[in-house]
């Protein structure tokens, strides 16, 4: 049995690691290349859809206390497949993020040290990250929370004084629009915002490792989306009101730090910068390897993927897969065209939740009831569904690729199954 040791605040912290990830420190000047100065108000709209997502994931996770998150609330709600199905994007939004992730921090260090931008040195980075976090895991669920507690403080300090002391600089007759806003010009970072605002649905996938799950990750849900939202709408009111020039930037919280705290400003930045990429492959190496696990307890991979180990009580084989994948995924360079495939598979995992939502209902209360009845998971089914009229083919084909291998594999599990 796995351990319960994650709070609620670890929780908290997951999903901040997760939402708040290298994205906050470039965000302000490519929205605001497309938008101006309504970013401000993009953001803090985005937000809001965001909280109506979250909270369909609170209400569902206040039913159930084992791992797995969204996947359980669709398998209960929809059947055993459909569940699978969830679990399994889940996985793959996890696996290629990480490596896209890993990839953009060995870039970010690139910058000072131009050896690790291609060849060995880079591979031995890489490696060596994925190694780590890999044992990190190994080793116990609390040692993990600890290691993404410590690098969620690490991104939210220095964002902290980038605000705090970023907005008596803030030239605020300057954020006023100086064009009226079309509506054809909202789709694409429309897109983006809402997919900047995206990671909170790791929180419930380590609930069979949390302490009273059923009331910790409807706390932690809802304070990940005010916690991100307040940082991530201020920050944008500091760089839209200090940075002229903002959209032009390509490290605009950085720039706009060196013009009111001057040097070391800039540099906290760009700490803060690495210190967040780094938080992120943290939480994805967590969260992805319980999303595996989740699926093998559920007895819809093979059970190998559920062994435990014998010591510390963590998923070892999950974990080790994981992060294996991972590194294959990151050095190879493959993960650039797979992580297309998060878009839809985000899209497969907030459709399926906010569903379940509904169905639930006619089962009995929750522990945590939205209030409105129907109105917010509604919402929440047309915001995923607006963001699905704005996606690629290439991104709808690599979807169905991943659903259409994640059923494969499925097939193949229940084969196993029925032939015992």
């Amino acid at each position: 049995m796995l351990k319960r040791e994650l709070t609620k605040w670890d929780l908290t912290a997951l999903g901040v690691n997760q939402v708040l990830g290298g994205a906050v420190f470039l965000m302000p000047a490519l929205v605001a290349a497309q938008l101006g100065n309504w970013s401000i108000g993009a953001v803090a709209s985005v937000g809001l859809l965001a909280m109506c997502v979250a909270l369909c994931f609170a209400e569902a996770g206040s039913r159930f206390d084992g791992t797995g998150g969204a996947a359980l609330y669709v398998h209960s709600a929809f059947g055993r497949f459909a569940g699978f199905e969830v679990g399994w994007m889940l996985w793959v939004v996890r696996t290629t993020s990480w490596a896209s992730v890993v990839n953009g921090l060995a870039d970010s260090l690139g910058y000072y040290w131009p050896a690790l931008r291609a060849g060995a040195d880079r591979t031995a980075l890489i490696t060596t990250l994925i190694l780590v976090l890999m044992a990190i895991n190994v080793r116990g669920i609390k040692q993990s929370a600890w290691v993404v507690n410590a690098l969620t403080i690490g991104k939210l300090v220095p964002l902290t004084l980038f605000i705090l002391l970023g907005l008596p600089h803030v030239a605020w007759g300057s954020l006023r629009p100086a064009e009226a806003l079309m509506s054809h010009a909202l789709s694409a970072p429309t897109l983006y915002l809402i997919f900047a605002y995206g990671g909170y649905e790791v929180v419930p996938v380590p609930a069979g490792e949390t302490r009273d799950p059923k009331r910790a990750v409807p706390f932690a849900m809802i304070m990940t989306i005010l916690i991100a939202g307040l940082v991530m709408t201020l920050a944008q009111v500091v760089a839209v009101g200090t940075l002229p020039n903002l959209a032009a930037s390509r490290t605009p919280l950085a720039d706009a730090a060196m013009l009111f705290i001057g040097a070391s400003g800039a540099l906290l930045m760009t700490v803060g910068a690495t210190v967040s990429t780094t938080g992120q492959n943290m939480g994805s190496a967590l969260s992805g390897s319980r999303n595996l696990y989740g699926l093998a307890e559920q007895g819809d991979l093979p059970p190998i993927f559920a062994r435990l180990h014998p010591t510390y009580r963590t998923p070892v084989v999950a974990i080790i897969v994981t992060s294996l994948l991972t590194l294959v995924l990151a050095l190879s360079g493959s993960f650039a065209s797979m992580a297309t495939v998060s878009a839809v598979a985000r899209l497969v995992v907030y459709v399926g939740t906010a569903a379940a939502v509904l169905s639930l209902r006619r089962k009995g209360p929750a522990g945590f009831t939205i209030p409105g009845g129907p109105i917010v998971p509604v919402v929440a089914l047309a915001v995923c569904v607006a963001i699905l009229a704005g996606a690629s083919a290439v991104q709808l084909r690599s979807g169905v690729i991943a659903l259409a291998i994640g059923g494969a594999l499925f097939a193949a599990a229940k084969a196993g199954r029925t032939g015992k």
